[in-house]
């Protein structure tokens, strides 16, 4: 009579490992690598919870030590090969071309006063002012795709990043006819003069405010009109475009009332301190006395209000005004990455110390993002319409049953789909379904392996 020797809640485990070979990780041939990156998408905690959530959901024995010991060489040896995977299969899924990248930095914390070389206090995009971090530069492609990332020291300023990554990325990847797109904030006159010297096509966000007399007053002499562009020639090789929207301009006089409502209120209790003041959106409404003492000016409220709904963008391409919007507004891209990279895969804060596991755990979640974005792909692909949070969720609830034959006393294994949650995913256990995205011939489709 045949026996349960185990039972396993490895649903999850099994979608995701179907993914990672899919991108083509599995070419690494790294069992630990893949343990690792499915854990950090199924329950980011410490190195050390890794090692039991494996052995108690999965089945694996990973020792501790081998784990360290693997992300002590897993930087210097595989970075550039799981980057090169990356770059490989996001140019296949569209259509053979890369022909946007976006470039955008974010910074990530440690829980622990100490710095060094690497981990330096600097401007927090998560307001950890007081601790150490550092700060991390995320090339992507179209449709969110990451293709290579990079590592800077805490207190480094975030222009310095962009152009060595992209610069180092053209070359490894033999990239052309491409456009790079980058915040305003990324950038500088001198920033674009390199990319200038390079030829490199560029779309950047551009301060507006910030242009030379003569520009802003043609642009606020502008009749504003509902999607409407502008374009200023400001040198031989580059344009400005300036958009109007009727949204943003809504959007931009809410967000300042709201602002000057709380300068207001904190004004009124006194509360208005340096310290608070350096953090604000809205400190430009305010005056700084040299005792410190902030006054609000109302003045300068009124000299922002023209600027509602107006953003600009600098471009040397020759593209027109409405494709660049459409263009530069792929930037969103890089935003969610980070989102999900700080939120469901929890890169930060970190309790690594030394430089080599720091990079070691940003590459595996570089790893993870990249399998996460592919099964997002996967469910668009297979008309699954839900979310691959959702899916992990219900995944986390299939079971695997371990069965001993009496016959030969060899192991089978049996995957469950009970619920009618099940139900919703089980094209994702079809074992055809995966050959079809690999473009393996099929012949039939609906084997699941399951047991009914």
């Amino acid at each position: 009579m045949s026996s349960i020797e185990n039972i396993l809640l490895n649903g999850a485990q099994l979608i995701l490992n179907q993914v990672f070979k899919l991108v083509g990780f599995d070419k690494i041939g790294d069992e630990i690598l893949k343990h690792l990156v499915v854990y950090r998408i199924c329950q980011p905690r410490s190195k050390v919870a890794t090692v039991d959530y494996l052995k108690s959901y999965f089945d694996e024995d990973v020792e501790l030590h081998k784990i360290y010991h693997y992300l002590d060489k897993l930087h210097d040896t595989q970075k550039d090969t799981v980057q090169q995977i990356s770059v490989e299969h996001t140019r296949k899924i569209l259509g053979g071309r890369i022909k946007l990248v976006f470039y955008d930095v974010t910074t990530l914390y440690f829980e622990t006063d100490r710095s060094d070389e690497l981990r330096k206090t600097g401007f927090s995009k998560d307001g950890k002012h007081s601790q150490p971090q550092i700060v991390l530069g995320l090339l992507v492609s179209v449709g969110g795709y990451p293709l290579a990332y990079s590592i800077h020291e805490g207190n480094k300023y975030e222009g310095h990043t962009m152009l060595p990554v992209v610069e180092d990325f053209v070359k490894q990847f033999e990239l052309k006819d491409f456009v790079v797109v980058a915040d305003s904030g990324l950038m500088n006159n001198a920033n674009i003069e390199l990319l200038e010297q390079k030829n490199y096509p560029y779309i950047i966000g551009a301060r507006i405010k910030n242009e030379s007399k003569p520009i802003t007053n043609w642009l606020l002499s502008q009749i504003k009109k509902d999607g409407s562009f502008y374009e200023y020639q400001k040198r031989a090789t580059s344009r400005l475009i300036v958009g109007y929207s009727e949204n943003r301009a809504k959007n931009d006089a809410y967000n300042r009332e709201k602002g000057i409502k709380r300068l207001e209120k904190e004004y009124k209790s006194g509360s208005i301190t340096k310290d608070k003041v350096n953090k604000r959106a809205y400190n430009k409404f305010l005056d700084i006395s040299d005792d410190i003492k902030a006054t609000i000016n109302y003045d300068k409220i009124k000299e922002d209000e023209p600027w509602d709904g107006l953003k600009g963008y600098i471009t040397n391409t020759t593209l027109k005004a409405q494709t660049v919007y459409e263009e530069y507004s792929g930037l969103w891209q890089v935003e969610r990455a980070f989102r999900i990279t700080k939120g469901t895969l929890e890169v930060r804060p970190m309790f690594h110390f030394t430089k080599k596991r720091i990079e070691a755990h940003v590459c595996i979640c570089f790893v993870a993002y990249k399998v996460y974005k592919e099964l997002e792909r996967i469910l668009k692909i297979g008309s699954i319409n839900l979310s691959v949070d959702k899916v992990l969720d219900i995944a986390k609830t299939i079971t695997t049953l371990k069965i001993k034959l009496p016959i030969n006393n060899e192991t089978m294994t049996k995957t469950m789909l009970l619920t009618q949650k099940h139900k919703f995913i089980v094209k994702l256990f079809d074992e055809y379904f995966w050959k079809s995205l690999q473009g393996v011939p099929v012949a039939k489709s609906g084997e699941y392996i399951t047991m009914r």
